[in-house]
C-alpha cells in the first residue's frame, strides 16, 4: 500500500473558488494518482476572517464535485491543545521567544537597518527589556534552506534574512497559521503537499519548523496561481465568485485547464475523474 497522504486545507472565510478548487483537484489526483490517502483539513482558527458555516459549506460543495476525504474531516478549532504542546516544546528548545513589539515598531526598525519590508529585524531576542509580551516568535537558524518543488524546481532562501523570526501566536492570542499548519501535517502524516505557489516562498520556514518538531519535511508542488482580472491572486479577500454549484462539470473543466491539461468533455462527474486521473498519473505521479 502507498505511504503519500496528502491534503486540501481550505479556510473557512467564504465559499469555494476556482482557485481553491484548482488546489483541491490537483492534491485529489495526486493522492489518487500514487494510490494515496487524501484529506481535507478545515483551517478554522481565525474567527475575525471566519464566517459562520463556511466549512460545512465547503465540505458539501467538494462532495458534490466528487471530492470526499478519505478520513473524517479534520476542523483545526479543535486542536488548540496539540498548538500549546508544541509551542511548549518549542520553548523548552529555546526556539520561540517572546516579542514586544508592534507591526509599526517592526517597519520602523527594519526601515532604519536598511531591511526589506515585512523582515523582522531581531529586535526581541535577547528580551523585550521589561516592555509586556505581545507575540511568540519562532528563532530560525542562519544559513539557506533548499527544497526541490516538483513543479518550480530548487528553491533556497535565507530565512533569517529573508523573514526573520516569524510569528507563531499571534498579539491578539490566535495561533499563526505557520504553526497550526505544521502541527497539522505532522499530525495527520502528510507526506506530499500540493498547493498554491502564493506559499512556494512559505516553505523553507515551515521547513525549518518541521524540523525543530522533529519530524521530516513532505514533498512540495506548488501550482499555477488563478488570477483575476487585475493581475491578482484569486481569493476570497479580493471578492472572488463562489463556484457556480450549478455547473460542476464546468467548474472541473475550467480548472483542469487551468492545470495545463486539454478539455474532457466529460457528460458526468464520474466520468471527469476516470479521464482525468490516468492523464494527470502519466505527467505527475512520481514512479
Amino acid at each position: 500500500m502507498s505511504s503519500y497522504r496528502g491534503r486540501f486545507a481550505p479556510s473557512p472565510t467564504g465559499a469555494l473558488h476556482a482557485g481553491s478548487l484548482v488546489a483541491a483537484m490537483a492534491s485529489f489526483l495526486d493522492a489518487r494518482a500514487h494510490d494515496g490517502v487524501w484529506l481535507v483539513r478545515i483551517e478554522d482558527i481565525d474567527p475575525p476572517r471566519d464566517i459562520p458555516g463556511a466549512g460545512e459549506h465547503i465540505i458539501r460543495t467538494l462532495a458534490r464535485l466528487g471530492l470526499a476525504s478519505d478520513e473524517p474531516v479534520l476542523w483545526q478549532h479543535d486542536r488548540h491543545e496539540a498548538y500549546q504542546a508544541a509551542l511548549d516544546r518549542l520553548i523548552a528548545q529555546g526556539r520561540v521567544y517572546g516579542c514586544a513589539c508592534s507591526r509599526k515598531e517592526v517597519a520602523l526598525r527594519a526601515a532604519e537597518l536598511g531591511l526589506p519590508a515585512g523582515v523582522y529585524p531581531g529586535t526581541c531576542r535577547l528580551g523585550t527589556h521589561g516592555r509586556p509580551v505581545r507575540a511568540m516568535r519562532f528563532l530560525t537558524t542562519s544559513g539557506t534552506t533548499t527544497f526541490t518543488d516538483r513543479l518550480c524546481g530548487d528553491f533556497t532562501q535565507d530565512v533569517e534574512h529573508e523573514v526573520g523570526d516569524f510569528v507563531l501566536k499571534r498579539a491578539d492570542g490566535l495561533w499563526a497559521y505557520q504553526l497550526a499548519a505544521i502541527v497539522d501535517d505532522i499530525h495527520q502524516g502528510v507526506t506530499d503537499v500540493v498547493r498554491g505557489a502564493d506559499l512556494l516562498d512559505n516553505t523553507p520556514r515551515q521547513i525549518q519548523l518541521i524540523e525543530a518538531l522533529g519530524a521530516q519535511a513532505p514533498c512540495y508542488m506548488h501550482l499555477p496561481l488563478v488570477l483575476n482580472p487585475e493581475g491578482q491572486k484569486l481569493s476570497k479577500q479580493q471578492g472572488a465568485t463562489p463556484l457556480d454549484e450549478d455547473d460542476p462539470l464546468g467548474e472541473l473543466e475550467r480548472a483542469w485547464m487551468h492545470l495545463g491539461f486539454d478539455r474532457l468533455g466529460a457528460d458526468s462527474i464520474h466520468a471527469f475523474w476516470d479521464a482525468a486521473l490516468p492523464l494527470w498519473k502519466s505527467r505527475h505521479a512520481v514512479p
